[in-house]
């Protein structure tokens, strides 16, 4: 119900309810549109003795799931031709995964640099290199 009172010398709320209204359906629109966060994973064939270079692995992006991107990333990994790999990291923006014949590590945030700046510090040692990185 819309209140007027014109005859008492106050001013119609219709125009102040109007914006409101045409604020909120602008607002619940651009909400509906927003493109969701997709999730992705890394999937390594990786062993000690291997170099950074000569680690097999799956990078995928854009699915509704951590779990689903872990799984294609297996998927992707094992089409490589690789037959030991392992999910190393999920994650919603930016994924990597270094390593060196020794030791690995993985990281994720909200860039490339971020994800891969952890992954360098998560395997500890200056000899470490990146295998994979990316974003969605």
């Amino acid at each position: 119900m819309i209140l007027r009172w014109h005859d008492a010398g106050v001013p119609s709320c219709e125009p102040l309810m109007k914006t409101a209204l045409r604020l909120l359906l602008l607002l619940t629109l651009s909400s509906a549109t927003a493109p969701a966060l997709a999730a992705g994973a890394i999937a390594v064939a990786d062993e000690e003795g291997l170099s950074a270079g000569e680690a097999g692995y799956g990078f995928v992006t854009g699915y509704d799931s951590r779990s689903e991107a872990a799984d294609a990333a297996m998927q992707e990994c094992r089409s490589q031709g690789n037959s030991d790999c392992k999910v190393a990291v999920r994650f919603d923006t930016c994924g990597a995964y270094a390593g060196n014949r020794t030791y690995f590590g993985i990281g994720w945030g909200n860039s490339e640099r971020e994800a891969t700046r952890k992954a360098l510090g998560d395997c500890g040692q200056d000899s470490c290199r990146i295998v994979v990185s990316g974003c969605e």
